[in-house]
């Protein structure tokens, strides 16, 4: 029972709680992309913005090493990026509107600055 608890602690940080938000916003808003998109918008703005937390995750379960935590929270932060660009896509294409792109735009800016607040704090996540 105890390993599991503490294999679970990544859950529990602001900036997976809010990534994980915002990749099932994503999800839910994707499916009304048309088919064509299927292997290409749909499918690389649900990988990156999944990408987001599996990186977070990875990072808090490297914490034990300080670059390791860091090099995997700049992934996190480089696929928030790239979920930032294929919402621009999304709106230019008519997929979203712009209400959507600019409420998801200001929640993956936050994810941003949770994610650059870990690495510059790492001794905060038990690093």
């Amino acid at each position: 029972m105890q390993s599991s608890v503490i294999s679970m602690g990544f859950k529990k940080l602001l900036a997976f709680e809010k990534a994980f938000a915002v990749s099932m916003t994503i999800f839910e808003l994707s499916k009304s992309f048309p088919k064509e998109e299927k292997y290409a918008l749909t499918d690389q703005i649900r990988r990156s913005s999944r990408s987001v937390c599996a990186n977070i995750a990875e990072a808090y379960r490297k914490r034990k090493y300080p670059k390791h935590f860091v090099s995997k929270l700049t992934d996190a932060d480089a696929e928030n990026s790239e979920t930032q660009v294929w919402l621009e896509f999304s709106l230019a294409c008519n997929y979203i509107s712009f209400e959507q792109n600019e409420k998801l735009l200001s929640e993956t800016s936050e994810v941003g600055r949770l994610i650059q607040f870990m690495m510059e704090n790492p001794a905060k996540f038990g690093v």
